[in-house]
């Protein structure tokens, strides 16, 4: 399990995240909600050790991941699909893959058979640069590529964002399979509300860096987590 606990981040003399604090299960989808501009992207990069927090804990798997840079946390088995997906376009997708072997043993680096089982057309295009793919494939490509390192703790950034709907649909049905093995919590950032309703186990909603509602997805006030998603 992810145990976030009373974190304070600041960017300069900005408090951007006020004693946050949050569980994400294993077998479970936790769902991070609110606008843009709350702090979900800031509490992401906190957890994945991209920017120091002032105080708090961060715990995994029973141990503190304060002190530890990114790639120790990777090698922890966290692994980050970033907002915007971000992968290397002059890469072909075969070789974007093959970046996600970085925090494996040298006997471990090999893309499972899976990933193509989860994302066919990464198969069809395998030798395709990730630059002429289109956004819903980059985005494939993306979780594909932190799927690569065999991940306990999967994080999503807004993976809609620019999405076609069809693929909208592939992602969520992905994303309800790697929780259904009960071996991964997954932690999303979204603000597509059905999307991310739909998925949760649990959900958080953030509002000026800080946690304003949270709970189980079967006591959801739905009308009260819109209220914060509007403009």
């Amino acid at each position: 399990m992810l145990s976030v606990e009373a974190i304070d981040l600041y960017y300069g003399a900005s408090h951007t995240l006020r004693r946050v604090s949050l569980t994400a299960k294993k077998g479970e989808v936790t769902c991070i909600l609110g606008r843009n501009g709350v702090g979900k992207t800031s509490l992401l990069r906190a957890i994945f050790g991209m920017q120091p927090i002032r105080s708090g804990r961060i715990r995994w798997e029973d141990r503190i991941l304060n002190e530890l840079p990114p790639h120790q946390r990777a090698r922890a088995g966290l692994a980050l699909v970033p907002q915007g997906r971000e992968i290397f376009p002059r890469l072909t997708v075969l070789e974007n893959l093959e970046t996600g072997f970085a925090p494996l043993p040298r006997s471990g680096r090999t893309i499972p058979d899976e990933i193509f089982a989860l994302f066919p057309v990464l198969k069809e295009m395998l030798h395709r640069r990730g630059g002429d793919l289109s956004g819903g494939q980059q985005q494939q490509l993306a979780i594909g590529r932190a799927l690569v390192t065999r991940p306990r703790l999967l994080i999503l950034d807004e993976p809609t964002e620019g999405i076609q709907p069809s693929i909208i649909r592939d992602i969520e049905r992905v994303i309800r399979s790697l929780a259904a093995r009960g071996n991964m919590a997954i932690l999303l950032v979204e603000q597509y509300f059905e999307f991310a309703r739909d998925l949760a186990a649990s959900y958080l909603v953030m509002q000026r860096g800080e946690m304003v509602l949270s709970g189980r997805r079967e006591e959801m006030d739905e009308a009260a987590v819109r209220s914060y998603l509007m403009v």
